[in-house]
């Protein structure tokens, strides 16, 4: 057998320092980000009185946690893969500030503190927290606004039509019933939907982004089968008075809703069959295009970089509360990339004035 020669005094400390010239996206995201700002939310789901005669190991830091849910989230990890890439990974250990001596959270731990944020529903909380900083900050435009939605696949059912029928009625089928550990496999709440001949099954990501950052302002989750126009009132509200709103043929025929809520309306138009788009219709949706694309910048990276368009979990709770950790590290990446484009202009505006 092999001997594996052990690593040696500053042998780890030599490997991260190649670890941090090789541009270890971690410590952008340990530096721009103040995860101190989720304490509060985070105390109050568990600052909860234990049960008398609780023993056991003390419980992991919350932040701690929290940092690795986001970075399960940024690499679609599963538990048991996070637990392992924790403890293989130095640059996973420096983010989350645990030494290579310090106990690694395990993925029944990883599960117990996800479902908890799940089931005393503060991952959208958390999410707005982290806007309200970007907020605080000026970093939102707030001129312009772009809605789209995209497809988040589920793992797919094998059903019985009947089963299905039985299930878009808002029914549980008798046989599943009776199997309380297959039912729990079988997730009600996604649906089969085909668009440009390609069948899709789960749930879609609504989002709201702002035109002029590409962060995400709110966001809401629905299956898949509803249309991307159902959600708009979820998305826009009194408070985008005065903003540009923009999005592809889908939302046709929102104008009351995007009226009520004192925006303008730069929507695609559609052409019909009878009644085709004429050249200045064409040429107007070019325009607005220009602007509305750029919500595939955020679907893109997404897809692309966190690989998060697919979720593991069963119904539209546990889906949601993923979309949500997904929209949330999203928000986190795109704020490193805004500051850091924001530095390097302060910096060439500083070498500007020396050079006179």
């Amino acid at each position: 057998m092999k001997h594996i020669n052990p690593l040696g005094m500053f042998d780890e400390h030599f490997l991260l320092e190649n670890l941090t010239k090789l541009n270890d996206p971690l410590l952008k995201l340990e530096a721009h980000i103040d995860w101190k700002i989720f304490e509060p939310l985070l105390d109050i789901v568990f600052n909860k009185p234990q049960k008398s005669g609780h023993t056991g190991r003390p419980p992991f830091d919350r932040i701690l946690m929290f940092k690795l849910l986001i970075l399960q989230s940024l690499y679609n990890l599963s538990d048991d893969q996070m637990e392992y890439q924790i403890t293989d990974r130095l640059t996973f250990k420096r983010f989350l500030g645990l030494k290579s001596s310090d106990r690694v959270p395990d993925s029944k731990t990883i599960w117990n503190f996800r479902e908890t944020l799940i089931l005393e529903e503060v991952i959208a909380p958390l999410f707005y927290r982290f806007n309200q900083a970007l907020d605080d900050q000026s970093i939102f435009a707030s001129t312009g606004q772009i809605v789209d939605a995209s497809f988040v696949e589920a793992p797919r059912q094998r059903n019985t039509r009947e089963e299905n029928k039985e299930i878009k009625a808002g029914k549980t089928p008798e046989a599943w019933k009776e199997k309380p550990h297959k039912l729990r496999q079988k997730d009600v709440d996604a649906r089969w939907v085909k668009k440009n001949q390609i069948l899709y099954y789960g749930y879609k990501n609504h989002v709201k982004i702002d035109s002029a950052t590409k962060l995400i302002t709110t966001y809401a989750v629905s299956s898949a089968s509803p249309h991307d126009s159902q959600e708009l009132e979820t998305l826009i509200d009194k408070d985008d008075a005065g903003q540009i709103l923009y999005g592809d043929s889908a939302y046709i025929g929102q104008e009351e809703s995007i009226e009520w809520c004192g925006m303008t309306s730069q929507i695609n138009e559609k052409g019909f069959k009878d009644h085709p788009l004429t050249d200045e219709q064409k040429a107007s949706n070019r325009q607005k295009s220009k602007t509305r694309a750029l919500v595939e910048h955020v679907f893109g990276f997404m897809t692309n970089s966190m690989d998060a368009m697919h979720v593991r979990t069963i119904g539209l709770y546990r889906a949601a509360a993923k979309i949500g950790l997904t929209n949330l590290t999203y928000n986190m990446m795109r704020c490193v990339q805004l500051k850091k484009t924001v530095y390097a202009v302060f910096l060439h505006d500083q070498y500007a004035k020396v050079m006179g």
